[in-house]
């Protein structure tokens, strides 16, 4: 049967070799700017547990990275950060708003929202959430006059609380929260549910690529899923998919750091239709591959098709 993405033969695109002093390369935000596709990816180095570098690409394929980390603005004084990760970002007007995990030893994992413009320099707009959050997905526009995330508040690295969502008047102050999708017994997000990529923006719905989590006796398997969200009310479901769209499958997925993972924070949606979207691969590497919209809505709708082949 067909599948849902097609993944570039020449995966993966970046390595940990590519840059200096990186252990290991994951989870990358992507946007395009300007003439140019823009990829911010938690780097594990040498020297501190993980920071975001950036990497750039006329083609979107043959990237080259910065010479240097982000320079990632100062922490809160109420939340110092140990180490960031998973950037998701989103454009609203001039602002590209990067929704990431902050991670502090004493006080655990925390929203942090940070802006650019230019993707040189970076403003911190807030730490967004109690403790025990993250996976924020922030929407490209407000709806109903309010700023609308997707995140997941959690109890413990074993809480199945699924994906929440949120509301906000400034990107400060949050609430009005309310579950969204929960696991599914017996199916590929059976453990765990967080969000993905920023919700794209359809006639049908707000298109929403989501992980999911399920357990072997051997650990934890990471895949990706959708489903459609209602426009005016993304809060309502309109479809999900049963089957995975993305799952672990190549060596480069199957083995390294953690086994079994492909886990997406962005996905870039070109002129005609076609959706790249960049993922890490087994927390090692990064992969490319590409779908359509349409194929997309398509398995938001699909009932026990395996399409696993």
């Amino acid at each position: 049967m067909k599948r849902v993405f097609e993944k570039y033969e020449n995966n993966p695109i970046l390595k940990a070799g590519m840059l200096p002093a990186a252990r290991y390369v994951l989870n990358p935000g992507a946007v395009k700017f300007r003439d140019e596709y823009i990829i911010m990816m938690d780097v594990i180095t040498l020297a501190q547990p993980v920071c975001f570098w950036i990497a750039r690409s006329r083609d979107g394929v043959n990237f080259v990275p910065d010479k240097e980390p982000v320079n990632w603005p100062k922490s809160d004084p109420d939340h110092p950060e140990d180490c960031v990760y998973d950037p998701r970002i989103t454009k609203i007007d001039d602002d590209y708003f990067i929704c990431y995990a902050s991670s502090n030893c004493k006080y655990g994992v925390r929203v942090g929202i940070v802006k650019t413009r230019d993707f040189i320099s970076y403003e911190r707009v807030s730490i967004a959430s109690e403790q025990g959050n993250r996976n924020a997905v922030l929407f490209p526009e407000k709806i109903g006059g309010y700023y609308v995330r997707l995140d997941r508040p959690f109890g413990s690295e074993r809480d199945t609380s699924g994906i929440w969502m949120s509301y906000s008047p400034d990107l400060v102050f949050w609430g009005k929260s309310k579950p969204l999708l929960d696991v599914r017994e017996g199916l590929w997000d059976s453990l765990k549910v967080g969000g993905g990529p920023v919700p794209i923006k359809t006639e049908k719905g707000w298109l929403t690529i989501y992980h999911g989590v399920s357990e072997s006796c051997n650990g934890f398997m990471y895949c990706l899923g959708v489903c459609l969200l209602d426009l005016n009310d993304p809060s309502k479901v309109i479809a999900r998919c049963e089957d995975a769209i993305l799952w672990p499958e190549e060596e480069y997925e199957l083995k390294g750091r953690v086994d079994n993972v492909v886990f997406a924070c962005n996905a870039i949606v070109e002129d005609d239709k076609t959706v790249k979207i960049y993922y890490g691969a087994a927390d090692t590497c990064i992969g490319l591959a590409t779908t359509t919209i349409d194929d997309l809505i398509s398995a938001c709708y699909s009932r026990n098709i395996f399409i696993f082949r």
